[in-house]
């Protein structure tokens, strides 16, 4: 009796080894990060086996410009929109991440080649490269943000980035201390124009005492670039930041970070495309001017899901469209005078009365 207990018991710890080890293998599937010729490639995890899942045969993929889908602003708003979309439609997705302009021709094509339904660029660099391949793949489905590609295969996305950016302008007119503030840019184009001409006009109107200094990093993937600019612009006496730089801008948060902990003088960051005070926190971001990037992204490619995909149009998304504008958590640092004074040019940029400048 006693060796039949034995044996039994070494069997059962065999079987529980087994047991986990499968399971371990199944965790670990459906995480493939591969790197492959022009970027680098991530797919979605695999979601948990449940009976009742949506399931489509929808492959979507998108392409990030230099800053990378971990920006932790415009192309991780894209990429996050896509996650969403899978748990709730069960498409497949994919991203490449370019690590130079030159990846994006082989990235946009490594999809459309692939038999994706959608391919998206994000970002105004990705313009020309998405023409080109719309043009050589006229049966192909392709979106992008942030520019006007004229071809009957591509939905255009752009955003009045110039109306936001004069609401968080008067956020920071009303805030300063030192009556000077900074905006550092990415890299120079029609849509970092419309962030600094749109911030410059909200900081003036009410504010005319205060100076607006503007600076751009020539990139946006530079963090410690960002991070150099900001601590420039703070010890010449600018106690509030701007950046509409991607991922440099993550260093302007940094180095504000670093001011606060050591107990200088107080500073702010005002974050861009995503609230990023859910990112950087409360006690360095003053408010965030929020592009809706993620609900942009997730409109067209239903679209693809529905079967009512409509290429050669363009979307103009404006505050009147809530495509963008200022965050709830706005209020942990910014006083309800100031919020209330927000609402009222809000609603004279939404009627026509204040036609914001975009260059």
């Amino acid at each position: 009796m006693k060796k039949f207990l034995k044996t039994s018991l070494v069997m059962l710890t065999a079987c529980t080894a087994i047991l986990a080890g499968c399971g371990n293998n199944n965790a670990n599937s459906g995480n493939a990060a591969n790197g492959e010729t022009g970027g680098n490639a991530g797919t979605a995890t695999n979601a948990p086996a449940a009976t009742d899942a949506p399931k489509s045969d929808v492959k979507i993929g998108l392409v990030t410009d230099v800053g990378g889908v971990n920006d932790k602003s415009f192309n991780q708003s894209a990429w996050e929109a896509l996650e969403a979309l899978k748990t709730e439609a069960g498409v497949e997705i994919k991203y490449l991440q370019s690590n130079s302009s030159a990846d994006y021709e082989p990235n946009l094509n490594q999809f459309v080649k692939g038999g994706y339904n959608l391919t998206w660029g994000i970002g105004f660099d990705l313009g020309d490269a998405l023409l080109k391949v719309a043009q050589e793949n006229p049966d192909a489905n392709l979106a992008i943000i942030d520019s006007v590609v004229d071809a009957p295969n591509v939905e255009s996305v752009t955003f009045a980035e110039n109306e936001g950016s004069f609401l968080v302008g008067v956020v920071a007119g009303l805030t300063t201390k030192t009556n000077k503030v900074g905006f550092i840019g990415g890299m120079e184009s029609p849509v970092i124009k419309r962030f600094e001409v749109g911030f410059k006009a909200g900081v003036e109107a009410v504010n005319p005492d205060a100076t607006v200094s503007i600076t751009y990093a020539g990139a946006y993937d530079k963090p410690d670039t960002g991070k150099s600019l900001a601590a420039t612009l703070y010890n010449a006496g600018n106690d509030i930041i701007f950046p509409a730089a991607g991922a440099t801008g993550n260093g302007v948060f940094n180095e504000a970070k670093s001011r606060n902990d050591a107990g200088g003088d107080k500073v702010w960051v005002i974050g861009v495309d995503k609230d990023q005070s859910l990112e950087f926190g409360d006690d360095v971001t003053l408010t965030s001017m929020i592009k809706r990037v993620d609900e942009a992204v997730k409109k067209v490619s239903q679209q693809v899901v529905d079967g009512t995909f409509k290429g050669g149009t363009t979307t103009v998304l404006t505050l009147k469209d809530n495509g963008v504008g200022l965050p709830e958590t706005s209020k942990a640092n910014v006083s309800a005078e100031i919020l209330a004074k927000v609402e009222e040019y809000k609603k004279q940029i939404i009627d026509g009365t204040i036609v914001v400048p975009a260059e």
